[in-house]
């Protein structure tokens, strides 16, 4: 275990195979695609295995890990144990919850303290749920209770039309309950995946001063910068970072990827890390909050994720001062920059080549599938 200030190598975007949901949220994709009877879920390795397969050794150093299901995270019962399994090799996770699996949370706060300290939660608000739901309270008292046993918290609401009305009432609960106002990402369609537009009959200019000036949030404001954005810039996504799903242990190099390769198989096998380079084929980073202020890109001028991710508390009712503990703002402070190395221009260009050439042996297996 290294000691002293922890320095940020890789970050790994992890996705949860379940696609059902607690909750009916109208802006949610699972909504959107009606996916809710998809309750079947596996997990083909141990949390053990997974640990092993995911060690500092094999992945070059201390990494961050963001593990967001389909529906909800915390579902499976096999996902804390993972968790822990993950946090025992030394990196530091967040995890995409509703916050409402209570009883995963009795788990959570079990965990010895220096387990707890490198783990934290992106706690969706989901205002008008909660409030069908006559959960509200109870929600706040878990989000409180999960800071209090040492772990981060990072509070989050997705901007819809529909919460427009009760905005003055979402920013009181939240400073009454959290200490702060929530965070504010955007909403997005994804029922156009061509397009992935902003998810509202405003105008962009009308979205962005309702949300992003009530609630002076950094996510919002960096999000709506670079949304819609495509980006043509060289990105070390593939080689500073990976996209795994956690149930396969099959990993690509972003959301959108010509390359995969299953890195739980054979764990002796070192990883093949080959940075996207020129070849994005999202519309835009839509999630430029993660990817673009960890350093993905490393000539963009952008606030830190711990900037994006932390709120400040002046009431001093709460007992603790910040959302993210002590050691996890300082990680998410870091750029992968900083624990890597730049690729030459000729590096650049041969990494451009292989994932060009990948890109069309794709496009001839899917022709030749069809045939078949």
């Amino acid at each position: 275990m290294q000691v002293g200030i922890k320095k940020l190598k890789r970050f790994f975007d992890v996705y949860v195979p379940i696609e059902n949901c607690n909750l009916r949220c109208d802006f949610c994709y699972i909504t959107q695609r009606r996916l809710f009877k998809n309750k079947k879920v596996s997990f083909k390795y141990s949390a053990q295995h997974i640990g092993k397969a995911l060690s500092q050794e094999r992945l070059g150093g201390i990494c961050h890990f963001n593990l967001c299901g389909g529906g909800e995270t915390l579902i499976p019962k096999e996902i804390v144990g993972i968790i822990r399994a993950i946090l025992e090799q030394g990196h530091f996770i967040m995890v995409v919850t509703n916050g409402t699996m209570f009883n995963r949370f009795d788990e959570f706060i079990e965990f010895p303290a220096e387990l707890k300290d490198r783990v934290g939660f992106k706690l969706s608000f989901h205002y008008l749920e909660f409030k069908r739901l006559d959960i509200m309270q109870k929600w706040f008292d878990n989000v409180n209770r999960v800071r209090n046993a040492g772990m981060s918290i990072s509070v989050e609401i997705t901007p819809t039309d529909e919460l427009i009305p009760h905005i003055d009432d979402i920013k009181k609960v939240c400073l009454e309950n959290v200490g702060a106002l929530c965070h504010v990402t955007v909403a997005r369609d994804n029922t156009k995946p061509y397009e992935l537009p902003i998810m509202t009959k405003l105008s962009r200019e009308e979205y962005e001063k309702t949300w992003g000036d009530d609630f002076d949030t950094p996510m919002n404001h960096f999000k709506m910068q670079t949304f819609n954005v495509k980006r043509n810039e060289f990105c070390y996504a593939g080689a500073w970072s990976g996209y795994i799903n956690i149930g396969s242990g099959s990993m690509t190099q972003c959301y959108a990827s010509y390359y995969s390769q299953n890195i739980f198989e054979k764990i002796e096998k070192p990883i093949e890390f080959l940075p996207v380079g020129h070849n994005c084929s999202v519309p835009h980073c839509y999630n430029s909050h993660a990817f673009l202020t960890l350093g993905l890109i490393p000539e963009m001028v952008t606030p830190s994720y711990s900037q994006i991710r932390d709120r400040e508390i002046q009431d001093t009712k709460f007992a603790y001062t910040h959302w993210l503990t002590d050691s996890m703002r300082k990680f998410l402070s870091g750029r992968l920059v900083n624990e890597n190395v730049l690729l030459s221009e000729e590096e650049k260009r041969n990494a451009n080549k292989k994932n060009r050439k990948l890109k069309i042996r794709n496009i001839f297996r899917r022709i030749f599938r069809k045939k078949i």
